[in-house]
Parts: structure tokens; C-alpha cells; sequence
């Protein structure tokens, strides 16, 4: 009888096997259609992105946002096309993240799946709730909230607070807090806001190990980005050469990074928070300014 991680993982596993087999043909008929052109196969220069990206990724800094620049800067993809060249290369690498962290970090059962449910949930809701709140003061809001954690967790590394749990499981009321929580950032997600720094904050704050963030964040993003990047694959919407430069560059990424992760002492590993938070709250105050001046 499985137990619910292996039944999870291998809920993973039937989503990934479908996906990929969805490509596979998707790519042969596009491929039979145009001749197989040379350009649809990836460069060199692009493995090198999905590689740096998705590394970058494991570590929580997340791979939409300095892809989209790199793409754009170099003039790679129709800017029309980027928002499908992203789901569809960075998925492969990201359901990868999943599988390890799930498998090395022992998040308890309830807390993971809970957490992991509830961002699917919130993603749901959000596409036709959050996304009509205005994107602008919700980056403002996160990204100062971001800063005074970031603030926070340097303060405690510096031992000028008391440092924060070790658990790897929520027991109620935390646990329900939790799942409302990731529920929020599952929602905030249909506006561009990235699930990975405020997740590391939230589990920090709920003092549970920040580890433990790893295999809840990248897990919710495993099961959502597969349906998102088959309706671009369907709709023909994403550039097919970038998109396989991104997924055979991040996937030897993943496992080099995952052990770097994986090999931090608790100390080291919050200061990594600090740094991701920092800069996640800079993109998104920056971001904000952008478009207040563009208005």
C-alpha cells in the first residue's frame, strides 16, 4: 500500500509521463509540418541560459525573471511568445526540483500536502478573483514586506534575535495558518508575484526549518506549471528552439544546485533566504516604479 509521499510522487509522475508525451507529439507534428527546420533546435548560448536560470531557480531566486531579460535583451523571442517559452522550458526543470526536494526533505505529510493543496487551490481562485486587484500596490505591499523580513532574518543571523524553529511539520492552529497563507501566495501568483521568496518567508515565520520551503514551493509550482504550459503548447503560442535550449540546459542545473542546497548549514541557509528576499523585494519595487513612471 503506498503511503501518501510515494502516492504523491507518483501523481508527479503520471502528470510529468502525460506532459512530456503531450510535447513529444506536439513537437513531431510540428516538426512534420514545417521540415524540421535547423532553427527549432537549441544553441549553445541557450542551453548556457536554461542552465544559469534554472540553477538559480533551486536556489530560490527564481528562473522567470532573468530569462525574460536575456530574451528580450538578445532579441531571441517575440515578446508576444516569451510567456510560453518560459512555462514550457522551465517545466521539466521544475517538476525535477520537485522530485528531489520532496524526496530528501521529509516535510510531514499533513503540512506538505496541505500547503502544496492550497497554492494549487489559490491559483485557481486567483485567476478570477486576485488578478482583478491593482498589481501595482500589491508589489509595493510584498515588496516591503519582503525588505523587513529580509531585515529580519539578517538580524537574527547576526544573533540580535532569537533564531526560529527547526521543525518540518505544522501542528494546528499554525498549520491552518499556513495553508491560508500559501493559499494567498498561490493567488498572488496570477499576478506575477513569485511564489518562492514569500514562501521561504512564510514557513520561516511559522517556525518550521526554512529547508522546508524547498519541496512546498517548487511541489506547488510542479503541479501547476504542466496545465499551464500544455495551453501554450496547444495554442502554438511559445518558440520551440528556446524552449528545449531551456529544458536540456536547466535539467543538469537542477541536480548540481539541489545538492549545493541540500549541503547548507541553517546558517548559511538563511543568509541564502536573506539574499533571495532581498532581491526579490528590489525586482518588485523596481518593477512597481516602472510602471507608476510608464502610466
Amino acid at each position: 500500500m503506498l503511503d501518501a509521499r510515494t502516492g504523491l510522487v507518483a501523481c508527479l509522475a503520471l502528470l510529468t509521463l502525460a506532459y512530456v508525451v503531450f510535447w513529444i507529439l506536439s513537437i513531431r507534428y510540428r516538426g512534420a509540418e514545417a521540415g524540421a527546420p535547423a532553427s527549432l533546435r537549441p544553441t549553445p548560448f541557450l542551453l548556457s541560459i536554461g542552465f544559469v536560470t534554472n540553477f538559480f531557480d533551486v536556489l530560490g531566486i527564481g528562473s522567470f525573471a532573468p530569462t525574460t531579460s536575456i530574451l528580450k535583451l538578445r532579441r531571441l523571442v517575440s515578446d508576444e511568445r516569451i510567456p510560453g517559452t518560459l512555462n514550457v522550458g522551465h517545466t521539466l526543470p521544475t517538476i525535477t526540483q520537485a522530485f528531489i526536494f520532496i524526496s530528501i526533505v521529509k516535510v510531514e505529510i499533513p503540512t506538505l500536502l496541505g500547503m502544496l493543496g492550497a497554492s494549487v487551490l489559490g491559483a485557481w481562485l486567483g485567476a478570477g478573483v486576485v488578478a482583478g486587484l491593482p498589481r501595482r500596490r500589491i508589489q509595493v505591499g510584498m515588496g516591503c514586506a519582503l525588505l523587513a523580513a529580509a531585515c529580519f532574518f539578517a538580524m537574527t543571523n547576526l544573533g540580535l534575535f532569537p533564531p526560529g524553529g527547526s521543525t518540518l511539520g505544522l501542528s494546528s492552529p499554525l498549520l491552518w495558518v499556513g495553508i491560508a497563507g500559501n493559499c494567498l501566495l498561490g493567488a498572488l501568483m496570477t499576478l506575477g508575484v513569485g511564489l518562492y521568496a514569500p514562501c521561504m518567508i512564510l514557513v520561516a515565520l511559522l517556525g518550521m526549518n526554512p529547508i522546508a520551503a524547498f519541496p512546498i514551493m517548487m511541489g506547488s509550482c510542479a503541479f501547476l506549471m504542466p496545465v499551464a504550459s500544455a495551453r501554450f503548447i496547444r495554442k502554438e503560442s511559445y518558440s520551440l528552439g528556446p524552449s528545449i535550449g531551456l529544458t536540456l540546459g536547466g535539467l543538469p542545473a537542477v541536480f548540481a544546485a539541489a545538492f549545493l542546497v541540500k549541503s547548507l548549514p541553517m546558517t548559511a541557509l538563511r543568509w541564502l533566504v536573506v539574499v533571495v528576499v532581498t532581491y526579490t523585494a528590489a525586482a518588485m519595487l523596481f518593477s512597481a516604479r516602472s510602471k507608476a513612471g510608464n502610466a
